[in-house]
């Protein structure tokens, strides 16, 4: 059943799961509150993923800060090229993002990958208009728009900071820390869940694009010339892969093949990402994905990050568009790399060699008794050149003199001041700069995704239902108690059981409000999987009605065996294997 959005924010807003933030101001574009049921899902979501790439591939999880010094940003490349297009209409000055302009007028799907240049072509070629005026937008410049928020971190502008685009920066500059953790044994994961802000152009379709979001991130650190992924593990899940070969053939589609096959034959460049890719399908369809509405798309050449090698998204079917919700990428090792170039330590980690080997290494003694007084306070630096330029190029030592550049300036060194030689040593191992592979999912989009792909449409007892088909471990709320009447002491005997359920750590609600079957269909369209009715023939023999959700099927159950039975449900045991129970018809059975 094919949904739109304001399908799923009604609903999201009339039962609780999210709805705009500062209503009651105005409200304000880009920002969501999650609701008594959205807040329930979203933690058991996050816990999920905790379960699969955390605790079941033995890594690690931490949480940093989420404003960081503008350092970090330079270092990573965001200050330059963290930047999405816009385009300002001459006429209301409302500002668009450009690339969306071109790709909800065209055909063309990849329209971020496109010079901005390029772009403001197309709007003027498609005569496109302003969605807020309908005023012209050909001829108007497309221009680039950094996405980070500023700020300033303590009194006044001297220490200038960002609220982090994504948590991964968080991650890389603790890594000096977290590799002593890991005993500087390679290869180690950490993972963090927490809040990304990109102050977005033009926010749009509620969850799906915002500007402050969560995200699911891991950092895989690999030796690239050591470690290879366990993929016997995955090799046989099939995953329906949309090639950019594919993309570029004009009867490309869809190729539903396996793990193993996929990297065997090339299409997957990374072994490391397309275990990811196993392991985080069979992931989806645990948490309700529809997987005849998903597939994964390898980025384009003109899409790719500069810095991955091989990037593939998750993307689902929403309303007839695919939208990404997880991003795969193998980062190589230029996040490390650029940090370590910045920053005041060592992001590198030692690799012992099997034996100790003797090699030629080029060495410098720098003569600082000549440098001092030739170059004063450069000095140090010119020696720390000099240094650099020994381990990467001896032949600038053979002639009298030899230049090197700090600070954009040449300085020149008598090649004996430099105190050059090539001496012999014994080396037990070496520094290496590990390389990363990151699966970064969107919780906010794949929470999305879930509601959509899990609203349903049926008939019960000739009348029309609307129903969540939560998994069990997601849903806000595992089981609701709902006595048949509230009198003749059926009401505080579901109370009890309320109490006991709750003590046992189940999510449990009480309602009593309106006729049985009207509580049904309520806490059917909220997602609740089970329900427990208390009716007179509890009073007798202290058995309860347990009603599954989308089979509407129920079962007598003796109240002493609820707890274990409503948890093994919610491990994933099927309600019809429920043993000891004895089998009723369905609704009517307890609305006499």
């Amino acid at each position: 059943m094919t949904r739109t959005d304001a399908d799923i924010v009604e609903l999201a807003k009339r039962r609780g799961y999210f709805f705009q933030a500062s209503a009651a101001y105005g409200g304000v574009a880009g920002f969501y509150v999650y609701g008594p049921q959205g807040a329930a899902l979203k933690r058991n979501l996050e816990d999920a993923w905790r379960d699969r790439f955390l605790t079941r591939e033995g890594h690690v999880e931490i949480e940093a800060p989420t404003i960081m010094p503008e350092a970090v940003f330079e270092a990573s490349g965001h200050l330059d090229g963290f930047d999405d297009m816009i385009v300002e209409c001459p006429e209301c000055g409302t500002s668009h993002r450009a690339d969306h302009l071109v790709e909800d007028a065209t055909d063309i799907e990849d329209a971020e990958s496109l010079p901005t240049a390029e772009v403001a072509d197309l709007i003027a070629e498609h005569d496109l208009a302003c969605p807020n005026c309908g005023a012209s937008l050909a001829g108007t410049e497309v221009s680039e728009f950094n996405l980070m928020f500023a700020t300033n971190i303590g009194p006044g502008s001297a220490s200038p900071g960002y609220l982090r685009p994504e948590t991964a920066q968080g991650i890389f500059v603790e890594f000096p820390r977290l590799k002593e953790y890991a005993r500087g044994q390679l290869p180690f994961g950490v993972g963090q869940i927490g809040t990304a802000y990109r102050n977005e152009i033009s926010p749009r379709r509620s969850l799906i694009r915002v500007r402050e979001f969560t995200q699911a991130e891991l950092e895989h650190f690999v030796d690239p010339e050591r470690d290879e992924p366990p993929l016997h593990r995955v090799a046989a899940v099939e995953v329906p892969l949309y090639s950019a070969e594919a993309q570029r053939a004009d009867d490309g589609g869809i190729e539903t093949t396996t793990i193993g096959e996929a990297v065997e034959s090339g299409v997957i460049g990374s072994p490391w990402v397309a275990y990811y890719l196993g392991v985080a399908r069979d992931w989806y369809d645990r948490i309700g994905v529809d997987m005849d509405r998903f597939r994964y798309r390898q980025h384009l050449a003109g899409e790719r990050a500069h810095y991955a090698s091989d990037c593939w998204d998750a993307e689902a079917e929403l309303d007839g568009n695919w939208i990404e919700i997880t991003g795969f990428a193998y980062r190589g090792d230029y996040d490390l790399t650029k940090h370590g170039q910045h920053a005041d330590d060592d992001f590198t980690v030692f690799r012992q060699y099997d034996e100790p080997i003797t090699v030629e290494r080029a060495t410098v003694d720098p003569d600082m008794s000549v440098l001092g007084p030739e170059f004063g306070g450069a000095a140090a630096d010119v020696a720390e050149e000099l240094e650099r330029l020994a381990a990467t190029d001896e032949s600038a030592f053979e002639g009298e003199e030899v230049t090197v550049e700090v600070g954009g300036e040449s300085y020149t060194v008598p090649t004996e001041a430099a105190g050059f030689a090539v001496e012999e040593v014994t080396e037990a191992g070496e520094h290496i700069t590990p390389h990363v592979v990151e699966p970064s999912f969107g919780v906010d989009r794949v929470f999305y995704t879930v509601l959509d792909h899990a609203l349903r449409e049926d008939e019960v007892d000739g009348e029309a239902r609307t129903y969540l088909h939560l998994p069990a471990e997601l849903a806000p709320t595992t089981v609701a108690v709902l006595p048949l009447m509230s009198k003749d002491g059926l009401d505080d005997r579901a109370r009890e059981i309320v109490e006991t359920l709750r003590a046992a750590g189940i999510g449990v609600d009480y309602d009593d409000s309106g006729t049985i079957g009207r509580r049904y269909r309520r806490q059917d369209e909220v997602g609740t999987p089970y329900c427990v009715t208390v009716d007179y023939e509890s009073l007798e023999d202290d058995t309860v009605t347990l009603r599954d959700r989308d089979t509407t099927d129920q079962v007598r159950v003796p109240v002493d065996a609820l707890p274990e039975r409503i948890a093994a449900l919610r491990a994933g045991s099927a309600f019809e294997s429920l043993d000891d129970a004895r089998t009723e018809t369905p609704d009517e059975a307890t609305q006499g």
